[in-house]
């Protein structure tokens, strides 16, 4: 006879309508698209808690798509066929569906998780004009990460991570050889460039909007930004025109690039598949153009919402809390360890947690990761000072930063035009006659 477990996998791997037969408990929907194996898994453990505590339900998990997304729940939403809870999608996406009035205000489910139990500041990207929760953490990222490798940099006869974009240039022209690129940084027309350049504007001293969220994108630090992302595709992989954010993690921990930039994955990832590398891993905030310029990492706080019209309003909140019980919770982050970083106090400390094979070999990059997270930024939330902007998941779909780099990078067009383009598409969705292709 098959366990519990094994039927309840087998049911997650079918679409909702045939998971249907004489099971007549009510139906609770999870969607999310942190879907891998090990991250399945967990979920499953935690789907088990919940369903064993309310014999009522049952819950299926459906994966979402990173790049897909928009498209998902804009067709769940016309059809009136959303899920219950949706997990890990970033903070911009919450604030521009509630704003839209298709989310459930989260304080009530904060409350019941224990908002003290949060890490400070936690929940302050998911604060939506109303003074409202439009979602609450799951957890943290350092999406963009710089990743070195000791023995690559030892051999270059470089002592320490460049701290400053010449810096970074040279390392990777000096640890570039016939067989190994020196970096893999997207150029494709996707949302890894488009998030990963803002990073960029950012760290040249720049912003793409101001604090009341006027256009800041034509500017002196985007070019700069421009010239630099220009003058390191020489040292990137041929195919890195249409990088994305698995070719990039690849790329690195293949050992076809002397460095990385990426989030917490490359420690599970590298452990797996190239353990010599593993041991010799270095983690650092990606540099700024000068060590003076501020840095900025990308942290798209990957959140927990409730859309509204949700079926079952009462189990579907308790559903959604349930998933920070400690026992769960370390589960879930640690099925891709460092990669989504914990903010719930004390687990990143807690020995289930650290016990970890993988939060115990690579403890100073995860401490390095949840600095960098905790000061972290993205276009809905660029720094403490902006309104959130509602717009930022609409901006990021429609690849219009990353054209920009395409067209200056892969086509050889002027900035100048190609930023002007990129800004009277930027305004258009601002002012909302804009598409987001």
């Amino acid at each position: 006879m098959l366990n519990r477990r094994h039927l309840l996998g087998a049911a997650l791997a079918l679409p909702v309508s045939a998971c249907g037969g004489s099971d007549t408990r009510k139906l609770l929907r999870w969607w999310s698209p942190q879907a891998a194996p090990a991250q399945a898994r967990a979920y499953r453990a935690q789907i088990a808690t919940f369903e064993a505590a309310n014999p009522a339900y049952r819950v299926v998990f459906e994966p979402t798509s990173d790049e897909g997304y928009p498209a998902q729940f804009a067709a769940a939403f016309a059809a009136g066929q959303v899920p219950n809870i949706v997990t890990h999608l970033p903070s911009f996406a919450a604030q521009s569906y509630y704003a839209q009035g298709l989310l459930e205000p989260m304080d009530a489910v904060a409350a019941d998780i224990g908002t003290a139990r949060f890490l400070p500041g936690a929940n302050a990207p998911y604060r939506a004009a109303d003074g409202r929760l439009s979602a609450v953490g799951i957890g943290g990222t350092a999406v963009d990460m710089l990743w070195l490798r000791r023995d690559l940099m030892a051999t270059a006869g470089i002592d320490a991570p460049p701290r400053d974009w010449d810096a970074l240039r040279d390392a990777c022209r000096r640890m570039q050889t016939q067989r190994i690129y020196g970096a893999p940084l997207p150029y494709g027309s996707n949302s890894m460039t488009s998030l990963v350049f803002i990073s960029f504007i950012h760290r040249a001293g720049g912003q793409v909007f101001t604090p009341d969220l006027q256009l800041a994108l034509d500017s002196a630090p985007t070019y700069a930004a421009l010239e630099f992302y220009r003058s390191m595709r020489e040292y990137c992989p041929p195919s890195a025109s249409s990088y994305g954010w698995s070719d990039s993690l690849n790329a690195f921990v293949s050992g076809a690039t002397a460095t990385g930039i990426y989030g917490g994955r490359v420690l599970i990832s590298a452990a797996r598949q190239n353990p010599r590398m593993a041991r010799s891993l270095v983690c650092v905030p990606y540099p700024s153009q000068t060590a003076a310029t501020p840095s900025w990492t990308f942290n798209d706080f990957p959140c927990l919402f409730i859309p509204k019209g949700a079926t079952e309003m009462a189990a579907t909140k308790a559903l959604a809390a349930s998933l920070y019980e400690p026992a769960g919770y370390i589960r879930q982050m640690l099925a891709a360890p460092g990669h989504v970083l914990p903010v719930i106090d004390g687990i990143t400390d807690s020995p289930a947690y650290r016990g970890n094979p993988i939060t115990s070999l690579f403890a100073s990059q995860i401490a390095t990761m949840t600095r960098a997270a905790s000061a972290g930024h993205n276009l809905g939330f660029e720094s403490p000072a902006h309104k959130p902007n509602i717009k930022a998941g609409e901006i990021i779909a429609s690849h219009a930063i990353a054209e920009m780099v395409q067209r200056v990078v892969i086509n050889g067009e002027p900035a100048r035009a190609a930023v002007a383009r990129a800004t009277g598409r930027i305004a258009a969705i601002m002012r909302g006659t804009g598409t987001a292709r």
